[in-house]
């Protein structure tokens, strides 16, 4: 198969496992939001719900960038979406808030370990003067994933309940069944001379020549993490408490949900004109100054327009914040370095929504809550400034171009 058409078929193949990923992430706000009226669970049980599955997420990235890094990124990216597609599934059946913790963090750990083997997927299969763009572009299919959770959010979960939302996710195991026959490894493992093990990878990830990048993007995606699933998990629940009703929060949710198509757009193309970290420190200042203008809205007009806005600079600064990462670490170390990296930035995630939790249930107003996510973001910007630089081009890569030889 000629590089291109190769590029092409594991960007679909691996974005529409990132669809599903979304899909799922996206579904849980939803589902909370549904749970909340329902079983009338209190807004730190809410918050657990979300962070159990952040924790799930973290165990989930950091174990399969390293076993990605040593038996393959095809077989650890099919395994993940197995174990994440068929938890899922089962949460369908909880009768209690138990066991669908039990199942959310099962479902957290296939989640999070398909996102850095997917993304390496792409860049090692990518020729290096567009592989900025395919990688950015494969976080596209992540802005769909969450249209179609929150499309099953509108339609399905008013008419079906929760439960059927649930059940929907299990299609991702019917799709992991015809991969493995269809889904090559790509070029740069098959032809890796170089295989560490586990300890080894570990300690290269702080090695003097590694270290300085480590500090960096485990700093930055705690910070992106933070700020991200703070918000995200619970913007349906911040309209139903700012006194719209399900059904109307849900669309709302939907409408801001299509601005991050063109957000991870307009990354996709910036990543490759104005270079990795600048794309990263535009959007991310704009996702942070929405994010606090959001909070302090309260007529319907402005909800919408800085939640539209924040849809689209948040989602496209992880865009760029992929293309960035990834680029950081060597082939050998590549799914080691990124998993681990979204693992420990997962710690955000898991304390960000029972936070959140606990301030609404404090009656903290929501200008506050999401002035922190303001703060927070601006640390993560900070950091990026003072240590990153892009390594696409002070150091372009080759390894492509050799294993096609």
């Amino acid at each position: 198969m000629k590089p291109k058409d190769l590029s092409k078929k594991l960007l679909f193949a691996s974005g529409i496992g990132m669809l599903f990923d979304a899909m799922d992430v996206g579904l849980l706000g939803f589902v909370i939001a549904a749970l909340i009226l329902v079983w009338h669970i209190s807004a730190q049980s809410a918050g657990l719900l979300g962070s159990i599955t952040l924790v799930g997420m973290a165990i989930g990235s950091a174990v399969a960038g390293l076993f990605a890094d040593r038996v393959g990124r095809k077989t650890t990216f099919l395994l993940t979406l197995l174990i994440y597609s068929i938890a899922s599934g089962v949460s369908a059946f909880a009768t209690s808030l138990s066991f669908l913790l039990v199942m959310r963090a099962i479902t957290g750990f296939g989640l999070g370990g398909e996102l850095p083997v997917a993304t390496t997927f792409v860049l090692e299969s990518s020729p290096p003067e567009i592989r900025g763009r395919r990688t950015a572009l494969l976080e596209t299919y992540w802005a769909f994933g969450s249209i179609v959770a929150a499309l099953i959010g509108f339609l399905v979960i008013p008419i079906f309940t929760w439960r059927a939302a649930f059940a929907i996710t299990v299609l991702p195991a019917f799709y992991a069944l015809y991969l493995r026959r269809s889904l090559p490894e790509t070029p740069v493992f098959r032809n890796m001379k170089e295989k560490l093990h586990f300890t080894q990878n570990m300690t290269r990830l702080w090695g003097q020549e590694l270290r300085k990048k480590t500090i960096l993007l485990w700093v930055l995606w705690f910070t992106a993490n933070f700020a991200y699933y703070g918000m995200f998990f619970w913007l349906p629940s911040v309209l139903v408490l700012k006194g719209f009703s399900l059904i109307h929060s849900f669309g709302y949710v939907l409408i801001m949900a299509i601005a991050q198509v063109p957000g991870y757009l307009a990354s996709a193309w910036l990543v490759e004109k104005l270079g990795r970290k600048w794309t990263l420190v535009l959007f991310s200042v704009i996702s942070a100054i929405s994010a606090l203008l959001f909070g302090l809205s309260n007529s319907f007009g402005l909800l919408m327009l800085f939640g539209i806005l924040l849809n689209f600079s948040n989602l496209g600064a992880w865009g760029a914040t992929y293309v960035f990462s990834v680029e950081q670490y060597p082939p050998a170390t590549r799914a080691t370095g990124l998993g681990w990296a979204m693992g420990i930035g997962k710690l955000g995630g898991v304390i960000a929504p029972y936070l959140v939790g606990t301030l609404v249930a404090a009656n903290t107003p929501f200008g506050n809550i999401f002035g922190l996510f303001f703060v927070v973001t601006l640390i993560g910007v900070i950091v990026l400034l003072a240590l990153g630089k892009d390594e696409r081009k002070d150091k372009p890569e080759t390894e492509f171009l050799e294993m096609q030889q």
